[in-house]
């Protein structure tokens, strides 16, 4: 068994600060391998969890007629974000669909992923066996949830966060190296696409700065609550009211109190460790790589104190969506890497076989939960596709090619939990307007208080939609603006309903109001709620 020594720092031992590390050729071949190789095991989903708030998003800049109605649930996130914008841009550019548009974007961001791990590596480590094993190991458990903050470290599909992590990365190598002006552009960049994470990210570097002095004024300024910096949104002291209250407390990682042993071990001990990394100085580290595990320890305990302080008291229950244990997605994501790299420097000196011996069986172990997630769908859902071995997206897909653009659809809304769904979004699959689920919307409605009542009346007029009778959709459409409906069983009596297979059902509504009374009530066909712009 190989043994841990623990050296001081010096240049004969190759402990050389990043400044003054050789400047290394970035492995453009190996790195595009690696990023196929994840592509592989972790697979790819269009559309999938929060993919059905930022995949509708980009329909909509690129097709303006598309999603007359319910346009807030997704349009509430863009309004903050150049994501959308940047995707949608990107298709009109190249005259790619917007699914194309989403997977090659998907892997160039994928490979910036990585290629950031390994820059972050080279500035942490100086043997090239500990670069390799942080990024490989990396790769190989990409999709691992960071703790409980119900995200995972790389999402197997296109959102914002997928910009986020590799610009985040980058900025942290900048930050490692002094090259403080090359970081604040990045944290810029961070902060359009995604302000949430650029928010956790300049607390970081405030920790980052203040673990450089060390002053013990400055030291009590860590626990400073940089995340609020989040959005202009309206925050108020109070219990939070009705429906609010349902979809807020609906996710329960945003509460401590609702967390068991083994996610409180997610929380502490990558904590633990880092402590561990920063005061000892480890064989072919850099004094970065002690800085940063040093930063990170406060980082992490003062998130955990915001999360506790947020869940104190119902009072605060409007200041709940700041959600400050989401920085554990950074921290989770920066201690893997580390420690990836610690294992390789130690355990593979010598031991060629060593990487693989430890990849394999977790990259393995990574394609069997994946599988498990998505048990019904392809491992890669390759764009341009027109049938699945997923029943409910050939459904979407049909709906797709086969109905009007301007189509608003009522889902029972509780279909996100269906078997054999595979948490694929209606609206993002099908690129057609529906009422408010349930599951995925109440994640806008937690971050956005003023839709819930618009989502609460939606996901209530909806449920229980697959045994609706002909005289409940026709109540329904004189309710909403609704047209068509999707049915997970057998055709209602009565319904015209043209795609009929494997146990889903399309059915034109009935007795739908005339285009007239819809413009008369509905005028113009979106929801009224209007949110404030930033």
């Amino acid at each position: 068994m190989s043994t841990i020594t623990v050296i001081a720092p010096n240049h004969a031992e190759g402990l050389y600060p990043a400044a003054t590390l050789p400047v290394r050729p970035i492995p453009f071949a190996r790195l595009a391998m690696i990023t196929l190789g994840a592509l592989v095991v972790h697979g790819y989903h269009l559309g999938v969890d929060d993919g059905e708030i930022y995949i509708p998003a980009i329909r909509k800049l690129l097709h303006p007629g598309s999603y007359p109605y319910a346009t807030e649930f997704f349009l509430s996130h863009e309004r903050f974000s150049m994501f959308a914008p940047l995707v949608a841009w990107s298709a009109r550019l190249t005259h790619l669909s917007t699914d194309w548009a989403a997977f090659l974007w998907y892997l160039v961001t994928l490979f910036a992923t990585f290629t950031a791990c390994w820059m972050l590596a080279g500035v942490c480590f100086r043997s090239s066996r500990a670069r390799w094993c942080a990024v490989l190991l990396m790769a190989c458990v990409m999709t691992m949830p960071a703790t409980n903050t119900g995200l995972f470290l790389v999402d197997p599909y296109l959102t914002a966060r997928s910009f986020s992590t590799p610009l985040t990365l980058f900025a942290l190598v900048a930050l490692l190296k002094h090259r403080y002006w090359v970081a604040a552009l990045i944290t810029l960049a961070t902060a359009a696409i995604h302000p949430q994470m650029a928010a956790y990210l300049v607390f970081l570097a405030i920790v980052l700065w203040l673990a450089q002095r060390w002053r013990p004024a400055a030291e009590r300024q860590t626990a400073a609550p940089a995340f609020l910096l989040m959005l202009p949104l309206d925050f108020k002291f109070g219990i939070a009211p009705q429906p609010y209250r349902e979809a807020l407390y609906a996710r329960d990682f945003y509460f401590l109190s609702t967390w068991t042993w083994y996610q409180w071990l997610g929380l502490l001990a990558p904590l633990a460790f880092l402590v561990w990394f920063a005061r000892g100085r480890l064989r072919a580290t850099t004094p970065e790589f002690a800085r940063l595990s040093l930063a990170l320890v406060p980082f992490g305990v003062a998130s955990i104190l915001g999360g506790a302080v947020l869940g104190f008291s119902h009072q605060l229950d409007m200041y709940a969506r700041l959600q400050p244990l989401r920085c554990f997605h950074l921290i989770t994501l920066v201690f893997i890497l580390l420690f990836a790299g610690v294992i390789g420097e130690y355990a593979a000196k010598g031991r060629v076989w060593v990487i693989p011996a430890l990849g394999i069986p977790l990259a393995a172990g990574m394609f069997l939960v994946g599988r498990a997630t998505y048990p019904h769908s392809a491992q890669i859902e390759f764009p341009g596709r027109t049938t699945s071995s997923n029943d409910w997206v050939n459904a979407l897909l049909w709906i797709k090619n086969n109905t009007p653009p301007d189509a608003v659809f009522a889902v029972d809304s509780r279909y996100f939990i269906v078997p054999g769904v595979d948490v694929h979004g209606f609206r993002a699959v099908s690129g057609h307007a529906a009422l408010a689920d349930y599951f995925k919307d109440s994640g806008a409605v937690a971050i956005f208080p003023a839709l819930a009542p618009a989502w609460k009346r939606m996901s209530d007029a909806t449920y229980g939609l697959n045994h609706f009778t002909e005289q409940d959709f026709v109540r329904l459409a004189h309710e909403y603006p609704v047209d068509w409906t999707i049915i997970h069983g057998a055709a209602p009596a009565g319904m015209q309903c043209p795609y009929q297979q494997r146990g889903y059902t399309v059915c034109r509504i009935p007795g739908t109001p005339e285009t007239e009374t819809i413009a008369a009530t509905h005028a113009p066909r979106t929801s009224a709620l209007t949110l404030p712009r930033p």
